[in-house]
């Protein structure tokens, strides 16, 4: 059974949206302010080189399809990004061009499926709507969050009201340049 690890970019306000600048939020770009060290890099680095997919929302896959295929890196991140599967949610995407890529739809039964297979982590970036429900139904096995020292007080944040609190656990922190990686499992799969 696969693991699904989430994994975001996050103010300390809990705002996700925009981390890279390239969506036109009035504070887009705001994880550039900031340096995350050798230690995020080597982080970021890692969790991809790990995971076994990619699930994400059609947003954050339309921008990642658009930047990626066309990078390379001497560390083997862009490789890694443009071979591994990569799963889509969604309602509207019909066809997804890039490599190894697929169409899910919109039910989030194909990812309780797909976390049958044992084809390695389920890496989740972005995708603040897919998060959310994945959360809601319960499917999130660790959340991995880069907390950057900033308050923007406007934006998508990475948990909305759905009127029910989960409890976590953190199981690891540690510190990354000027931000810090807290890492928390669902309390009921800790003590599970």
């Amino acid at each position: 059974m696969s693991r699904l690890l989430v994994s975001e970019f996050v103010t300390v306000d809990g705002v996700m949206e925009d981390p890279g600048g390239a969506e036109g939020f009035e504070h887009g770009g705001w994880a550039f302010q900031f340096e995350r060290g050798a230690e995020g890099d080597r982080f970021k680095l890692d969790e991809t080189l790990q995971a076994g997919s990619l699930l994400l929302g059609r947003v954050t896959y339309e921008g990642f399809a658009a930047a990626w295929p066309s990078r390379k890196d001497e560390a083997g991140f862009a490789e890694k990004m443009n071979a591994m599967p990569k799963h889509v949610v969604s309602s509207t995407l019909e066809r997804a061009e890039w490599n190894n890529s697929r169409v899910l739809g919109s039910d989030l039964a194909a990812v309780s499926e797909l976390k049958r297979e044992d084809g390695g982590d389920i890496l989740v970036a972005g995708s603040c709507r897919l998060v959310n429900g994945l959360a809601q139904q319960g499917l999130i096995d660790e959340y991995r969050l880069m907390v950057f020292p900033i308050i923007l007080g406007s934006g998508k944040r990475l948990f909305t009201d759905t009127g029910k609190a989960s409890a976590l656990r953190l199981t690891s922190s540690k510190a990354a340049g000027e931000c810090m990686i807290l890492t928390y499992e669902p309390r009921a799969a800790a003590a599970g």
